[in-house]
């Protein structure tokens, strides 16, 4: 017997009690990973479509050569930060820091490419301070993560078992040594 909200159990899937909702949350989280390299060049990119449509002129200038560079760079050293956290390489999916951050930095970034009179000002200024908020929470997420011994940081990325300071290493023995003496054959 199956309860509502939780999936079937079958002969192959043993015992599995995870909901829809985890489901969905996680197809939500693995998005956002997968958005990441995209938006690099996409958000640039719809600032200078945006410029097209809703403005034009000489804000060209100031598309081209500060803020297409800037949200290029920018959502690529974001990616790099955020992809070299050990959780995000193992769950393939960002937390959900990431998500509330990126999708702030990235509606403000859209908002700012529609060039609005009156709030461009605004707009820009938050976009900015959400980027610079954005790098900022990467560095705490990746720090805490990567708190402890260099010898844990490498751990997460060759997922061996290091024993910590409290735990004993495991008892070692002398090991055999054979030496081998060549002698050479004179005639």
């Amino acid at each position: 017997m199956t309860q509502i909200g939780r999936r079937a159990l079958t002969a192959n899937t043993g015992a599995d009690h995870r909901t829809a909702s985890y489901d969905f949350i996680m197809w939500l989280r693995q998005a956002f990973f997968r958005w990441l390299l995209p938006s690099a060049f996409l958000l640039p990119l719809w600032l200078l479509v945006g410029w097209g449509v809703f403005q034009g002129g000489w804000a060209i200038l100031w598309v081209l050569f500060i803020a297409i560079p800037s949200v290029l760079v920018g959502q690529l050293l974001l990616t790099l930060l955020t992809r070299s956290r050990p959780s995000v390489r193992a769950e393939r999916a960002v937390s959900w820091w990431d998500v509330a951050g990126f999708t702030v930095w990235h509606g403000l970034t859209i908002a700012v490419g529609c060039f609005i009179d009156g709030a461009f000002g605004w707009l820009l200024t938050a976009a900015i301070v959400a980027g610079l908020g954005l790098f900022w929470l990467q560095l705490w997420q990746l720090w805490n993560e990567a708190k402890g011994s260099g010898a844990r940081l490498r751990e997460t990325i060759t997922w061996q078992t290091i024993p910590t300071a409290e735990e004993q290493a495991p008892p070692t023995r002398a090991h055999e040594v054979i030496v081998v003496r060549e002698a050479d054959i004179r005639d």
